[in-house]
């Protein structure tokens, strides 16, 4: 059977291509090592933090189903950074690690134009011009594109102490012999590494010592279709607890027998979710780092220590673990350990997330140099999008910077690629005010139901919010106040007490401490508002001047982006440019001026010169 997309891998970036895909409506195969290992969670088993929130509501709008799948049970749901702006506020919730991948293997399960099998992909059919199939221990399967989503498996091996055994996460057994035959396909591979930390049996902590941790009040959703939501009475707490100078003395004492110190592990770990002897010997100075004690589901007694990654031998991890305060008698469930794995340089894919060099073969997640579960779904549903839209012969979704994370992520690696495993950051995004928590809906759900993702029934209340908001923000603009006693006695309530009649509404709104729910009392005609969009009002209102600042900002970048560079210029021979420059644009072939001046190493001066050459090659 010729299949349109075959999928290999079943983690979170596979599961995302492969809903995308069949949702789509083309005849896809997914390819995993074990059925009832897939959307599993073989670190923390939670869902969004920082970035990493707007991006699962960013793969929402466009109809993926992380979001959908993280609103279903989980143990804890947090707003985080409330205290901050809200370009960098986003949802984190503690999932549960059992029912979560359940309930996303019914739904694949059930998912029409999906096949699911459990073989093992050892290489791919090709010829010297693209990628058309996979060849597994027994047998083969053609098909019109391929996306591998390989996570942290493929040549994977397991690090504890000076031990290194061939192995997956979680126990699981590794994918073995791809990664050699992609070598001999030209693709280049590098090593990366990441970790895990100890599972700790739940009655073995003494919590009355530690600091509760608990989620926040409210109407909290990663999805936009979501509408029952666990009370925060309900939710399970969380607690934090602290590494101290003993830990310490430790982790010192024993550095060389540690895989990362002891000159076993070779790929490069994660800067931003070091080890805990890694953060030991960086942060020297630091008296204490702080742990969180996370359930890992309501179904086992299984406490995950956050923060506390090392591949100590098992001896040591234990001392470790009974120096922090309130686990002075914990009983590991479960060790540390580091797992190494091989991935794909990134700068070999195009914006689409197609290898360059072979036309059909797509990635997604890990094997992309990225980490976390957020990252790898994002990247398996443009995948699975793109995928999709060539085998149907349709122009590919490219999400711009200003768009979305999602096309933040992908710009950085393909143009910039990485060293260790990347991940998302507020940081790297220059447009976060246009691409927060609240707004996904509204950058993305266009895009979605133009591909086919985005139901007519939702892509319809959609659109009629859109209109609710659009209204009410004019009202809000062209409603001015009286000094009414009612209105008066609020803002005083405030410690406003220069309020003038005739003002607007708007401008009243772009206060600090006013709110739009009480507000509302004082405007007539304003139409009903849910949770969502009275925050996406309420935020478009008082952070207008930044807001209109960034689309500037943001409409330069477009105008470089539609400046598209001729196929086929050499730019070797274009005198005035850099050597740097000539190299590095050659290598990365980059479609337009925006994505040229993104590559590390191009100095505005080169993209002055470069401009004169694409103007002249244009009229010629």
């Amino acid at each position: 059977m010729m299949y349109d997309v075959i999928v290999v891998g079943g983690g979170h970036a596979g599961m995302e291509a492969a809903f995308a895909a069949s949702h789509m409506g083309m005849n896809t195969l997914l390819l995993t090592l074990n059925k009832k290992m897939m959307a599993n969670m073989p670190c923390n088993p939670s869902i969004g933090g920082s970035a990493k929130g707007i991006v699962v509501r960013e793969i929402d709008a466009l109809g993926g189903m992380m979001g959908i799948a993280a609103d279903h049970e989980y143990l804890q749901m947090k707003m985080l950074n409330t205290g901050k702006g809200p370009g960098v506020q986003c949802l984190r919730a503690q999932e549960d690690k059992l029912t979560y991948p359940r309930y996303m293997q019914e739904l694949a399960e059930n998912t029409k134009n999906l096949t699911i099998l459990e073989k093992m992909v050892i290489d791919l059919l090709h010829d010297d011009k693209k990628v058309y199939g996979v060849i597994t221990k027994d047998g083969t399967f053609e098909s019109k594109t391929v996306i591998l989503t390989t996570g942290t498996y493929m040549e994977s091996e397991i690090l504890i102490g000076h031990k290194a055994k061939s192995g997956g996460p979680d126990g699981e057994n590794p994918s073995l012999g791809l990664s050699p035959n992609l070598k001999k396909m030209g693709i280049d591979i590098f090593r990366l590494k990441t970790g895990t930390p100890q599972r700790i049996k739940k009655d073995s902590i003494d919590y009355s010592v530690l600091e509760p941790q608990y989620g926040t009040e409210g109407k909290l959703a990663f999805s936009y279709e979501t509408g029952d939501y666990i009370p925060l009475e309900k939710q399970i707490v969380c607690y934090l607890t602290y590494t101290n100078e003993k830990t310490h003395q430790i982790i010192r004492d024993n550095l060389e027998k540690s895989a990362m110190y002891g000159g076993i592990v070779k790929g490069v770990g994660p800067r931003y979710c070091p080890s805990i002897e890694d953060k030991i010997v960086r942060f020297a100075d630091k008296p204490r780092h702080q742990l969180f004690l996370e359930p890992e589901s309501r179904l086992t007694d299984s406490i995950y220590l956050q923060g506390f990654s090392t591949s100590m031998p098992e001896d040591v991890q234990l001392q470790m673990v009974r120096s922090l305060k309130g686990l002075e008698h914990a009983e590991i469930l479960k060790y540390a350990y580091a797992i190494e794995y091989d991935a794909i340089v990134p700068t070999q894919f195009d914006h689409t997330l197609e290898i360059k060099k072979w036309p059909g073969l797509f990635c997604a997640g890990q094997i992309c140099g990225t980490s976390g579960y957020e990252e790898a779904a994002g990247l398996g549903l443009m995948a699975g999008v793109n995928a999709s839209l060539k085998v149907q012969g349709k122009e590919p979704l490219i999400l711009r910077r200003d768009e979305a994370y999602i096309g933040v992520m992908i710009d950085d690696l393909v143009l910039k690629g990485t060293q260790e495993p990347y991940r998302l950051l507020s940081s790297r995004a220059e447009y976060r005010l246009l691409m927060r928590h609240d707004n996904a809906d509204l950058r993305l759900t266009e895009h979605g139901y133009n591909i086919g993702l985005i139901s007519e029934e939702r892509y319809q209340k959609f659109l009629d919010k859109k209109e609710k908001l659009s209204v009410n923000e004019k009202i809000l603009k062209s409603t001015y106040l009286s000094d009414s006693k009612e209105l008066l006695e609020y803002l005083k309530e405030l410690g406003y007490s220069d309020f003038k009649a005739g003002t607007s509404a708007a401008n009243l709104l772009k206060r600090p401490l006013v709110k739009y729910n009480r507000l509302k009392e004082f405007v007539p005609n304003l139409l009903d508002l849910n949770d969502t969009a009275t925050t996406q009002l309420e935020v478009n209102i008082k952070y207008e001047g930044y807001i209109e600042k960034q689309k500037k900002d943001a409409e330069r970048l477009i105008k470089m982006e539609s400046i598209a560079i001729p196929v086929g210029l050499d730019f070797n021979n274009l005198e005035g440019l850099a050597l740097e420059a000539r190299q590095k644009l050659t290598k990365f072939q980059p479609k337009n001026i925006g994505e040229a001046s993104r590559i590390s190493g191009i100095n505005p001066s080169d993209i002055a010169m470069l401009l004169i050459y694409v103007k002249r090659y244009q009229h010629e």
